[in-house]
């Protein structure tokens, strides 16, 4: 298997993108670290543990560098390697550029940016080759809505991030790139049809899927193969990249016919 007894941290592999990313993990093989903050962490480990499958959980907040230092540490003394990392780990907020305030951008900042900031700072001493995959978005680096400005500018900045940390660790054989998910079903996606359509949030999405050219949101799963890929021997030749996954929904030029 192409993960086979690598060790592979994962923030926010609890739920959405990050569990999806999990499970593909444990399928190859790896060796699984969550790091989420999420209520039903402890739920989702044991559950996998039942399964016999190597995971464990951390309950961790990616913006306490202190708690990240000594859960990292303890991870390494445990198992002597530290293989991969995946900074999946992320909040969205959407409000206007206007009514966002300080503690409304701070948070979407200091999660999606310091965060996957403190936890890769952490790891990568710890590090002998291995591969780094931050998860971006199509939002900001391709994309954006109104309301989205905060989240555009983190995820656009996880980019710059990538490109400048994969050719400062090239040399010590770190391999890190990025992932730029777009519509994925998640609970998130869930969330907002519900918001969107109260009475039939099905065709909420089902009217966002029409939109992408595949004509339906992506698995987590799917998200989860492509992390994989970059984080295996596979992909020995990559690095310093941004990989969209999102149906091709960034690809049409325009929606008007005879244009």
């Amino acid at each position: 298997m192409k993960l086979n007894d690598k060790v592979a941290i994962i923030t926010g592999g609890a739920n959405g993108i990050g569990r999806g990313i999990t499970h593909t993990f444990l399928k190859y093989g790896a060796k699984v670290i969550v790091l989420d903050y999420a209520d039903n962490l402890e739920t989702v480990i044991k559950g996998y543990q039942d399964q016999n499958l190597p995971i464990e959980g951390y309950q961790v907040d990616v913006r306490n560098k202190t708690q990240i230092n000594t859960i990292i540490e303890n991870v390494n003394d445990k198992y002597g390697q530290i293989d991969c990392l995946v900074n999946n780990a992320g909040v969205f907020h959407l409000d206007s550029f206007l009514n966002t305030d300080d503690e409304k951008r701070d948070y979407q900042f200091d999660i999606n940016i310091k965060g996957v900031w403190n936890v890769t700072q952490a790891v990568v001493p710890y590090m002998d080759k291995g591969s780094i995959v931050n998860l971006s978005s199509v939002t900001g680096p391709l994309v954006a809505d109104p309301g989205e400005v905060a989240y555009a500018t983190t995820k656009s900045a996880v980019q710059g991030f990538t490109k400048g940390l994969a050719a400062e660790l090239v040399e010590k054989g770190i391999r890190v790139n990025a992932i730029q998910p777009g519509y994925i079903m998640t609970p998130l996606v869930e969330k907002m049809a519900r918001e969107s359509n109260p009475d039939d949030p099905q065709k909420a999405i089902d009217d966002l899927a029409s939109s992408i050219p595949m004509k339906r949101l992506g698995d987590p799963k799917e998200t989860g193969e492509l992390a994989a890929f970059l984080c295996s021997d596979e992909s020995s030749y990559i690095t310093g990249q941004s990989i969209v996954i999102d149906g091709g929904s960034t690809m049409p030029e325009t929606t008007v016919m005879g244009v």
